[in-house]
Formats: C-alpha cells, structure tokens, sequence
C-alpha cells in the first residue's frame, strides 16, 4: 500500500536527556533530581498533539562505570516521563566510551535503532541535543540535526554547529519545516 496524495508520512523527533530534556545531574540515579528543562512539557506536549512520534536516546555511561545501576537509570527515565509525558521509545547506551561500542553517540546505531522503534525513517527524524556528539550521531543516522547549547557545551561546539537554537521551541522550529513531505 503507496502512501497517497494526501497522506503524510510519519515525523520524528528524538531528544538526548540530559542537558537538553532535563538538567544535567552527572551519573543520575536519583529520580527526586530530576528537573525538566525550562518549556520542555509545553513543548513535547505540542508535538504530541501534531501526532509527532517522539523518543528519547541517552548515553548513559554511568552504569558501565559502575556509577548507577540499570534499574537506577529506569527509575530516573520513568520520572522524567512523569514530569514530561510518555514517549514512543527510550534507548540508552550503558557503554564507556572506552568499549568503541556502534551504539554510544556520536555513533548512529542508538538512532537508527529509535527511528526503527518509531516506525520513521531517518530522513524523517530530528536529533535535538546539548553537544556535539548529539549533532555527530544524527548527522551519521541521516537525521536532521540541532545543537541547543547550555552554560555546559563548549563554545567551538556551538561554533561548528550546522544548526543551533537557543531553546527547545526554537530548536522544534527550526527543524520541523526540513520533516515535512514536499
């Protein structure tokens, strides 16, 4: 079955957690630390009421640090959906950047494993993160990508972002139109 004239295809949006959907609390396993980023639940909420499909993918290195436990990271993930709504697929990373796993952002597998949760293709994704290794991954996904820094991402960072928005409502702007079906 095609898709027709008037049919549109399904759009996603995938965010990084920490420092883009909540602040950052290094190594979090605490679910009373959890604090929504300024406008992030009108924001989600938005695009769950234009029918966005929308995900969450997070490195998530303190468990293989041994810092935090995998159950830890469930208890702080279920509050940040408390806090923020539901969401169609939460993906982490438990590796050390030392293990050069496919999955640990800037490497695309944790996206593209996402976007096939998803039911959307890549090239109808957005990657919305704090640092580069946000933008590496979803350039590498074939997502449209955007940096929202914070008083944490490096400045040459910032400096060689594609695309960069001072917050989430601005960063959803600005990628939406390069979603939509022509």
């Amino acid at each position: 079955m095609g898709i027709g004239a008037n049919e549109r295809l399904p759009v996603a949006v995938l965010f990084d957690r920490d420092g883009t959907l909540i602040r950052d609390v290094p190594y979090n396993g605490d679910p009373s630390r959890v604090q929504p980023m300024p406008g992030a639940k009108d924001v989600l909420d938005e695009l769950r009421a234009q029918r966005v499909r929308i995900g969450v993918v997070s490195n998530q290195s303190g468990i293989g640090r041994g810092l935090v436990s995998r159950e830890d990271v469930r208890r702080v993930n279920e509050r940040v959906s408390e806090l923020l709504g539901p969401f169609g697929t939460w993906q982490i990373c438990p590796h050390v950047p030392e293990q050069a796993c496919a999955c640990r952002k800037p490497m695309p597998a944790l996206l593209l494993t996402a976007c096939e949760a998803l039911g959307v293709p890549a090239s109808r994704t957005a990657m919305i993160g704090d640092i580069e290794a946000d933008v590496h991954a979803g350039e590498a996904a074939g997502c449209r990508t955007v940096l929202v820094p914070n008083e944490a991402t490096a400045s040459d960072e910032v400096d060689r972002a594609p695309l960069k928005a001072t917050d989430l409502r601005s960063a959803v702007a600005l990628v939406m139109p390069l979603l939509e079906v022509p």
